[in-house]
């Protein structure tokens, strides 16, 4: 490929790598190969802006801009690449490796389109210009939300989080459960649930909801300094005209991406439009978990009656009690709890509480398959299996929020 002014000898460029060497990413190239064949050419950061202004530069779709470590004391001419490529309507796809989240934030919050690590996963990058290239319909993008959140709105919504404490400990679950329970609660004026999905890496709720994961999600997230109530609600996705819904990106982003002012801004959006907002967390601690469980009315820690939640049970105590952190706002929830026939299991709770010194403040039946069913299928178990026992329950815990809610509104 060539550097000064990338040609091919038939056909227009419509794609560009941008890097300090280009041969230091030579899996980029070959998946450039493969991806755009011949119609594609290489640049150095300083002649890609001297590019963008000859004429061969009106036939690029996009640019590929490729960096590691030793380029983040140049995210100033980084950012005025992508500056210039946004104004001349090029996509954007950065390429990264070695590079810290705080970086990548600011270049994703600066306009690129798509973020894919270096080395390149199999096929991503094909994906990452599908993606980009293809525009998002816009009828769909209005028929996803069709409640405008006005601004300046003056509600002070309740947050309600969920945080499993072992994998597979039903958090998810109980979230998108609980947050449709409280939308069928809600008689007066609409949205007023909102479900946010801050595992950025591995949120189900879009799946379990049987909702498309979309790139605004994503732009959105990265430029939550400049979000208003226009772009958060644009974000947000509607099931079934009663709950609104903030999905995890579709692509996984480190969780450092984020700093604590953006989820307490992110937070506040919520509460600022909504009566209950519900927050499905990763179980992984960062730096922003202590900003999530200040703001947190309840919060559910689920776990099981087994070893491994008791040890992390015991962790997240020495974790929050090390560092003064309000632990007393953890409500220990057990998933699958012992049947009320089963003595020999109501006993192991009891001796579970008292060796971890917790209290478990909520025991939640075993519903069986068809809570799996249901997930797989994206419908909340009041749709799909309502006289389920566990569907009972969470519709019990969401009636007793609702009416703790409305007191507090009478106060």
């Amino acid at each position: 490929m060539s550097s000064e002014t990338p040609h091919t000898d038939t056909n227009a460029i419509v794609a560009c790598t941008v890097s300090r060497d280009v041969q230091n990413f030579d899996l980029l190239i070959e998946d450039m190969e493969s991806a755009m064949g011949e119609n594609w050419g290489d640049l150095g950061f300083a002649e890609a802006l001297a590019f963008f202004n000859q004429p061969e530069a009106e036939s690029l779709s996009f640019i590929a801009l490729a960096i590691d470590g030793n380029d983040e004391d140049n995210l100033v001419l980084m950012g005025e690449i992508i500056t210039q490529a946004k104004t001349r309507d090029i996509k954007v796809i950065l390429i990264a490796e070695d590079v810290t989240p705080a970086s990548l934030h600011q270049l994703l919050r600066q306009g690129a389109d798509e973020f894919v690590p270096y080395p390149l996963p199999e096929q991503e990058l094909q994906a990452a210009i599908e993606r980009v290239t293809t525009p998002e319909p816009e009828p769909e993008e209005a028929i996803a939300n069709p409640h405008q959140l006005q601004s300046g709105s003056a509600r002070e919504g309740a947050v309600i989080v969920c945080q499993g404490l072992a994998g597979g400990s039903g958090s998810t679950t109980l979230a998108v459960n609980l947050a449709w329970e409280l939308a069928l609660l809600s008689d007066h004026e609409q949205p007023s649930v909102c479900l946010l999905d801050l595992d950025m890496q591995h949120g189900s709720v879009a799946t379990y909801l049987d909702l498309p994961r979309r790139e605004i999600v994503m732009e959105m997230l990265g430029q939550i300094d400049e979000m208003d109530a226009e772009m958060f609600g644009q974000a947000l996705l509607s099931f079934q005209d009663k709950l609104q819904v903030l999905t995890a990106p579709s692509e996984m982003v480190p969780l450092e991406f984020f700093t604590p002012d953006d989820i307490e801004r992110l937070i506040a959006m919520a509460r600022s439009h909504f009566d209950f907002v519900v927050i499905d967390l990763p179980r992984t601690l960062v730096q922003w978990s202590e900003c999530v469980l200040n703001r947190a009315h309840v919060y559910f820690s689920l776990i099981e009656l087994d070893m491994r939640s008791a040890q992390n049970a015991l962790r997240m105590k020495r974790a929050l009690q090390s560092e003064d952190l309000p632990f007393e706002k953890l409500r220990f929830t057990l998933n699958r709890a012992p049947k009320f026939t089963d003595l020999s299991g109501k006993s192991r709770v009891k001796r579970m509480a008292e060796s971890l010194g917790i209290s478990i403040d909520l025991q939640l039946p075993d519903g069986g398959k068809p809570v799996v069913q249901s997930c797989d299928h994206g419908l909340p178990l009041a749709v799909s299996a309502a006289k389920n026992p566990l569907r009972k329950e969470i519709a019990k815990l969401a009636l007793s929020l609702h009416e703790l809610g409305q007191q507090d509104v009478a106060a």
